[in-house]
């Protein structure tokens, strides 16, 4: 079975996933920081592959892929590391269309297989050309696609997205770019009412300024799920043998413990 569905069809709410930018802070730290999230209570794991133009994403992981592209990470390099790391939890790799293309785009696919990856998010990949030209692609390797939508997608088109998406369907929680803590209020609750009042096929998992433990649950009151991001990479201490991971989780997960 494939891992994102083993997961949904055990679990239905509260599922966290966690984003991290890969090559960063260290060259060398995605196979422990992975290790690290599933120890402390990561469902999902989210990698980043670093690019110099991240148009969705907020000064935070801007600055984490630019220090990681300095360092000399690259997609190789990446899915390497990903490949020598023994974890059960779901690997998400996100990224952007043009490094992808400039790698070529099967052969991304291909060897994201076989580094153990369970699905791929290319944010600025049309839903139309991902259709036309890569679906059967994602088939042929057994990865998932998963679209975005925000609040001013449409219903037709969140309708038509959750029907290309496999594994779940993520939600952009506003319009503005990762990294923009806030607390949730009434506009959060009514996108996210609509979602649920859709019915579409897929579980959703709301991502983009959820930084602690309140936004978390306010997330999990209304959906199936949360994604962590830039949170956690401001935590982030390279001069610590555990990048300040336990720490983190326990606090965003049971800050009174």
């Amino acid at each position: 079975m494939h891992p994102l569905d083993k997961l949904f069809n055990t679990r239905q709410k509260e599922i966290l996933n966690i984003y991290f930018t890969a090559g960063y802070p260290n060259p060398e730290s995605t196979g422990d920081i992975l290790r690290l999230l599933e120890q402390h209570g990561a469902d999902i794991v989210e990698v980043g592959l670093p690019f110099s133009d991240p148009l969705a994403d907020g000064p935070v992981i801007q600055h984490s892929s630019m220090v990681a592209l300095q360092q000399g990470i690259t997609i190789d390099k990446i899915l390497e590391q990903l490949s020598q790391v023994n974890i059960s939890i779901p690997i998400v790799l996100m990224g952007y269309l043009n490094p992808v293309l400039q790698y070529g785009f099967e052969r991304f696919l291909r060897n994201a297989a076989r580094a153990g990856a369970s699905a791929v998010i290319l944010p600025d990949l049309p839903a139309e050309v991902f259709r036309a030209k890569y679906q059967a692609m994602y088939e042929t390797y057994g990865l998932y696609p998963v679209f975005l939508v925000s609040p001013q997608t449409s219903d037709e088109r969140i309708r038509m997205l959750d029907s290309l998406s496999r594994g779940f369907l993520y939600a952009v929680s506003t319009s503005s770019t990762t990294g923009k803590d806030k607390q949730f209020g009434d506009f959060e609750a009514a996108w996210f009412r609509r979602l649920n009042g859709l019915k579409l096929n897929n579980p959703v998992l709301a991502g983009f300024g959820i930084s602690d433990n309140r936004s978390l649950r306010f997330v999990f009151d209304h959906l199936p799920g949360a994604v962590v991001g830039s949170a956690l990479i401001r935590h982030l201490d390279a001069s610590k043998s555990d990048y300040g991971i336990p720490s983190f989780m326990k606090h965003l997960l049971n800050p009174e413990s």
